[in-house]
């Protein structure tokens, strides 16, 4: 079996879950978690052009193949891995909403709101297309283009959350992703001046194409503040889209499950209360009432709660599975990373 103990998929489970029992076994797979997390804290002070979330999800896929953490990976650390890639994973996404500032998004006016929507849905929907005709299995098609239109990793455990993805698709999926968003980091600076863009305008191009918030910063760095702050403003109206198209996934999937209930006897709710804490978290930031301070603080808790669920996501990998579709979706990766690309520099044309 490529992973053990794996999440029913679906609106709910046949069998009641018993939340004792769950949090009890959970210890030592949290503790796992917690120890990977303080080591890709580690190797990212060390190497800043390495992502945290990033690392967090190669020391997953290690552990989960070292010989003498791989027993202890597929059984006893098995339950709290899990469920820290997808309680956790919740609780950093609502998290996530904080550093949305809407009245700063607002500001850039709304001919750029226009321009961001259209590279979102163009990315989305061409990479779904491309994946399903590549034969991609599981839901890597759709994690795929959701990290690459919206916000990388963090966007692919949003949308893991209501799709009932297993957790190998998430894992690959995010590896792929971070590994593409990395290159930017690279790549687009050496395309400022062959594209003949100026500084503000190259940090609305990397805003808009760069998936990860961390890799928006690292690359628009490169050309100024004045392309760092545009940067920044678009890719938080990029992570603003988050939540309507994880509500419309969610829509999706209720729709293709009309009629099925939770082992409760409810229905699924229409919109996922991680999503709703989402949209509240950023309407609180947008009051102004909360101070530096806690925003800092909020900031860090997001990212070592997704870095533990990415490393438990991680830790479900099975190479050998992987490498038997890592061609297509390699492909995919490329292809949709041109595509983004190119639509956000067309965009940005059109709007300057």
């Amino acid at each position: 079996m490529a992973l053990l103990n794996r999440p029913v998929r679906g609106a709910g489970s046949p069998v009641p879950v018993d939340v004792s029992r769950e949090t009890s076994s959970s210890w030592p797979g949290l503790g796992l978690a917690a120890a990977g997390v303080m080591v890709a804290w580690s190797v990212h002070r060390l190497v800043p052009w390495a992502p945290m979330l990033t690392v967090s999800v190669v020391l997953g896929i290690a552990a989960a193949h070292l010989p003498g953490l791989r027993g202890v990976v597929r059984g006893p650390a098995r339950p709290g891995l899990s469920l820290a890639g997808r309680r956790l994973m919740r609780i950093g996404i609502v998290l996530l909403g904080l550093a949305l500032g809407l009245d700063e998004v607002l500001r850039l006016g709304w001919a750029t709101v226009a321009m961001v929507a259209g590279v979102v849905a163009a990315t989305f929907l061409g990479t779904l297309w491309l994946g399903r005709r590549l034969g991609l299995p599981g839901d890597q098609p759709l994690l795929i283009a959701t990290g690459y239109s919206i916000c990388g990793a963090s966007a692919i455990g949003a949308v893991s959350q209501v799709s009932g993805s297993d957790e190998e698709d998430v894992a690959s999926s995010v590896a792929l992703v971070t590994l593409c968003g990395t290159l930017a980091i690279a790549v687009l600076p050496l395309l400022q001046s062959p594209l003949g863009l100026s500084d503000p305008d190259f940090g609305r191009w990397v805003g808009a194409s760069v998936h990860d918030v961390g890799q928006v910063v690292a690359t628009a760095q490169t050309a100024g503040p004045g392309a760092l702050g545009e940067a920044v403003l678009v890719k938080l109206m990029r992570v603003a889209l988050l939540a309507p198209l994880v509500a419309a996934v969610a829509f999706s999937v209720r729709a293709r499950r009309r009629g099925v209930r939770t082992s409760s006897g409810r229905r699924p709710a229409p919109v996922p209360l991680f999503v709703a804490g989402f949209l509240a978290a950023a309407a609180l930031r947008a009051t102004g009432v909360l101070p530096d301070v806690a925003l800092e603080g909020a900031h860090t808790a997001q990212e070592l709660l997704l870095a533990a669920a990415l490393f438990g996501l991680g830790s479900a990998v099975h190479l050998p599975t992987l490498s038997r579709t890592g061609g297509r979706a390699a492909l995919l990766g490329l292809a949709a990373w041109v595509v983004v690309a190119g639509a956000s520099y067309a965009g940005v044309l059109l709007t300057t």
